[in-house]
């Protein structure tokens, strides 16, 4: 049996092309939006503290925020600075107020910016100690052995929030984000398709919405376990982190399959959006303040972004705000499952108006004449 393509073989050879020149102009996009966001993440006005002396404070935070890398905040004590990093309002600090200087990070809150504020931070103690030597040096006087070592040598480091032992570099949360997204995906899609073969109804919203809790409730359970199993998680933070997981897969779970019982099956590359595009900008593995202005700002808008912020916060930084996620991700939640009921609903009730207006007009075809 022959085919359109088989009797007119320029249909298949142009097909053959257009199908290489649309996956080549796939591949160059994608290529670029992955690596205008990730190829040399750079700090954007990353807060940091500091603790300096009156007379050299000007200095030291001038020096901080040279290049617009970080935005440096002035504290009084080295127990204001070491709270306002547990609560994430800065990602480290330095203490210059007293010798020899101290860096203070949090490698909990991101590698990478842990590693920039060391580099960073070392430089300016150094900037700083040369500056001292070079005054010493033009006035005549010698310079003491104390500040030639002060001059060779980093900062003493304390790592306030540290990452746990099983995960030094810090992957785990977007490796835990990506579950959580694709098993939500794929649940949303596939109720989604069993709930089609029925009639709509309000029941069969209120089923569907049922079953789309259900799953997230053990797909939560199923990455705890193994955020358990590979260490990731602290003994103590079950119920809370189950909490979070749970928020987070409903509303990926919720939102795709309300778009999906909105237009159709094609609601769900909603999923695939997440995961090609609202992963790489979501702050898990290059941090928010490392992304470009807009790509930071769309990744938090996301549950992508939204989740990998609450998961972090929640498991390394119990005292941090966390109400901003929070809110985006339950509106996910409550607008995808509110769509899904309303479309069953709305989708049964025009049904019954269609069916009370064919039905007399076929009892009066039916009547005797």
């Amino acid at each position: 049996m022959s085919t359109d393509l088989d009797q007119r073989p320029w249909l298949l050879r142009w097909a053959v092309l257009g199908l290489i020149v649309a996956g080549g102009i796939i591949q160059i996009v994608m290529s670029a939006y992955y690596l205008s966001v990730a190829h040399a993440p750079q700090p954007h006005d990353l807060p940091v503290g500091y603790l300096a002396t009156p007379a050299n404070a000007a200095e030291v935070q001038a020096r901080i925020e040279q290049g617009g890398q970080f935005a440096a905040h002035r504290y009084d004590s080295t127990d204001a600075m070491i709270t306002a990093i547990r609560t994430k309002d800065v990602f480290g600090g330095l203490d210059v107020s007293a010798t020899p200087p101290h860096l203070y990070v949090a490698s909990a809150a991101g590698p990478a910016a842990a590693a920039a504020l060391r580099t960073a931070f070392t430089t300016v103690v150094q900037q700083q100690t040369a500056g001292q030597v070079q005054q010493l040096v033009a006035a005549g006087q010698p310079v003491p052995a104390p500040t030639v070592q002060q001059l060779t040598t980093p900062p003493a480091i304390t790592d306030v929030v540290a990452l746990p032992p099983d995960d030094r570099s810090g992957a785990s949360i977007g490796l835990l984000v990506q579950a959580l997204a694709i098993g939500a995906t794929v649940a949303s899609i596939g109720l989604g398709r069993i709930g089609s073969r029925t009639q709509p109804s309000l029941l069969r919203g209120v089923r569907h919405t049922a079953a789309l809790l259900a799953y997230a409730a053990a797909s939560a359970a199923a990455v705890l376990v193994a955020a358990h199993a590979f260490g990731v998680v602290t003994a103590g933070a079950d119920v809370h982190l189950f909490r979070t997981f749970l928020l987070v897969s409903v509303a990926v779970t919720g939102s795709v399959a309300g778009l999906v019982a909105l237009i159709g099956p094609a609601g769900s590359f909603l999923g695939t959006a997440y995961f090609l595009f609202g992963v790489p900008i979501s702050g898990a593995t290059v941090l928010p303040e490392f992304l470009p202005p807009v790509a930071r700002v769309l990744g938090q808008i996301l549950p992508t972004g939204a989740g990998a912020t609450l998961v972090r916060d929640n498991l390394y930084f119990p005292d941090a705000s966390v109400s901003q996620p929070v809110v985006t991700l339950a509106l996910y939640a409550v607008v995808g499952l509110v769509l899904v009921l309303v479309t069953n609903a709305l989708a049964n009730r025009s049904r019954r108006a269609s069916l009370l207006q064919v039905t007399p007009r076929a009892e009066q075809a039916d009547a005797p004449g």
